[in-house]
């Protein structure tokens, strides 16, 4: 994919505003619930001591302001649902970490190994609740009433999306047969919905121009999805350092792209072993060695790669499409072009 680009420096100034008004909503919570929830984002450790970490990108927050910047909007009057899009994003996270039986998030143990499973999905559902806590704060900034029940729907919808994305990814898990195309249709859901309403949400808050809104869903639709298929070339390829994770998506036997494509266009005794190793339980030393080979020797990394950078110039097209001014369009083309160079 070329040269790995540093963050922009739009990611940094914003996470800092976005974080102000997610402290806000998430200190709102019930104290057990809050403390949890702290934890989650990095702000204290499982102490309840302040401590500050990365607490992840803040991707769909960043892409719904620059959104509303894009299209002339008042950054300051959207954050509401700004802060609404992380918390979804978070909340699926907390949950996705119990369904994965993963260990680490951001190189600290998950909410879930810490506090339990049972807890972890009452600060999950919580984190879910305080996202519409966050969007009818929008009315208190100045956005009419008419837009605030539509940013609640939009939000909804992208949420069920979100949530059939996960079930079909938690059913692939125990598939042999899964195609590229059914895989594609995940990621639509799981990654690219939310990443959509991110962007049309900022567009619909700061414009009244309606196929300017679908322009930018389109946007966000298409970046969405390239986004996930790099995330699965990490996931592989990437090292735990960099992307915060303890253990790879082969051990966790995941149907990403790179092994989809695998089962799929593997043969003979190629696709024998592949098939056997990914029905054991866990795939674990030598044996990923030995998938990341067949990966390698089936093209599934160039395959990946590839499709990512069709998915990238299909959401400059509708972003071109928006024919907005260029210096407009720059914040945006800066932040697609980092989520598909990045190392993390």
């Amino acid at each position: 994919m070329g040269i790995k680009h540093s963050v922009p420096e739009s990611f940094v100034s914003y996470r800092d505003t976005v974080r102000v008004e997610l402290k806000k909503v998430i200190d709102s919570c019930p104290s057990v619930l809050r403390n949890i929830l702290r934890y989650h984002m990095g702000w204290q450790d499982e102490h309840g001591h302040s401590c500050s970490r990365e607490s992840g990108k803040f991707i769909r927050s960043t892409l719904c302001l620059l959104s509303c910047q894009a299209v002339g909007g008042d950054m300051s009057q959207v954050l509401p649902a700004a802060a609404a899009v992380e918390l979804i994003h978070n909340f699926s996270l907390i949950h996705d970490d119990i369904e994965d039986a993963s260990d680490e998030r951001h190189h600290r143990p998950t909410v879930w190994k810490l506090w339990g499973q049972s807890q972890a999905i009452n600060a999950g559902d919580a984190m879910f609740t305080l996202a519409y806590v966050a969007l009818p704060k929008l009315k208190e900034r100045g956005i009419a009433d008419e837009k605030v029940a539509s940013s609640i729907k939009m939000l909804s919808l992208a949420c069920l999306e979100l949530c059939e994305g996960q079930c079909l990814d938690v059913e692939y898990e125990d598939r042999l047969d899964t195609t590229t195309e059914d895989y594609l249709d995940m990621a639509d859901k799981k990654t690219a919905s939310l990443f959509a309403v991110s962007t049309a949400l900022g567009a619909y808050l700061g414009n009244e121009d309606g196929k300017l809104v679908d322009s930018f869903h389109l946007f966000g639709k298409e970046l969405g999805i390239a986004y996930q298929i790099y995330d699965d070339i990490l996931g592989i390829w990437g090292t735990g350092e960099n992307i915060g994770k303890s253990v790879s998506d082969i051990s966790q036997r995941k149907k990403t792209l790179p092994v989809v494509y695998g089962l799929q266009n593997s043969e003979g005794e190629e696709r024998k072993r592949l098939e056997k190793l990914y029905s054991q339980k866990s795939i674990e030393g030598e044996d990923i060695t030995e998938v990341t080979k067949i990966m390698d020797h089936l093209g599934a990394r160039n395959y990946a790669e590839n499709l990512a950078e069709q998915y990238y110039h299909k959401a400059l097209a509708h972003l071109e499409a928006a024919r907005l001014d260029t210096s407009r369009q720059a914040p945006l083309k800066e932040t697609a072009c980092f989520l598909l160079k990045r190392d993390f």
